[in-house]
């Protein structure tokens, strides 16, 4: 069966999801045994070996000199803190709470991007993003039982993750993506080792262990492939909600892998944020095809 480019797309955005949710849940089981900055560590170093053969295969290698940018020096902080408190918050929370305030992302990159890229945001855009954020203290629940302070980190990675995807839009274009996540890979790898005994110290690493960070380093890679084909595929504004599919499949591996099952609150907040998210995306697809129309429009002398 020959699919339409939109289907392709949003096949590829779903496998993405997966990978990255599926990383999520072995990286969690991991962290039963081994330090968190370690996982970092091996995940990492994995991870930069693959993405760095598959840039030169496609040669997409440069001079490390390009890299003296600050937006790259942002990137990499923000991508390397993002990691950090991620995994810490997931070796406590509940996999579907993390997934579930991870959603808020494309509301924190769109608030960030019209405070520090002076990018245009309406006042109803504005209202979905307040909406989504209610709905990640719905999740957080502050003050009330059930409340755990590393559901706070996953908040912090949303807030870490949006400052390195607003970075992300003013590095020089001529840097190609995947030398750059060559890059970010290894600075996540460094930024773990030098964590390993801060954190804790070193762990053994069991041969089955060390088969699950290489399949979780494949996984990512996996996601990143799969993100970087479906927006090359079809139209973004009917794609992108299929990013919302690895909330699904977290929901699915929190019940199955770890008996974890979601409350009211994950429930209600998740359903918020995924819904803000979505019509966040609605107003940019109603203004993007408004503004042909405005540019079409017959000019009259005065």
């Amino acid at each position: 069966m020959v699919l339409s480019p939109n289907m392709r797309g949003a096949l590829f955005m779903s496998l993405s999801m997966a990978g990255f949710t599926f990383n999520d849940s072995i990286v969690k089981l991991l962290t039963d045994d081994l330090n968190v900055a370690q996982v970092m560590f091996l995940r990492g170093v994995i991870a930069t070996l693959l993405i760095f053969l598959l840039a030169r295969q496609r040669r997409a290698l440069r001079p490390l000199g390009i890299l003296v940018d600050r937006w790259v020096a942002l990137r990499l902080l923000g991508e390397v803190a993002g990691t950090l408190t991620f995994l810490i918050g997931l070796s406590h929370v509940p996999l579907a709470n993390a997934s579930a305030i991870l959603q808020a992302l494309p509301l924190a990159v769109t608030m960030g991007a019209a405070l520090f890229l002076s990018e245009p945001v309406g006042w109803r855009r504005w209202g979905a993003i307040l909406v989504g954020f209610a709905g990640v203290l719905i999740i957080v629940r502050p003050g009330l039982e059930g409340f755990s302070p590393y559901a706070l980190m996953i908040v912090g990675t949303v807030i870490f993750a949006s400052v390195r995807d607003i970075a992300t839009r003013k590095i020089n274009s001529a840097i190609p993506s995947l030398f750059l996540s060559t890059i970010t890979a290894a600075a996540v790898a460094v930024a773990g080792l030098a964590l390993v005994w801060p954190m804790g110290g070193w762990r053994p690493v069991s041969a089955v262990n060390f088969g699950f960070i290489a399949l979780a380093a494949c996984l990512v890679l996996v996601g990143y492939q799969f993100i970087i084909m479906s927006m090359r595929e079809g139209e973004i504004s009917f794609i992108a909600p299929f990013r919302y599919t690895g909330f699904i499949w977290a929901l699915l591996l929190g019940i199955v892998v770890f008996g974890e099952y979601p409350d009211v609150f994950m429930i209600t907040g998740g359903a918020i944020v995924i819904g803000s998210g979505l019509y966040t995306l609605y107003r940019e697809r109603v203004k993007s095809t408004a503004k042909p129309a405005t540019r079409s429009a017959p000019r009259h002398s005065p």
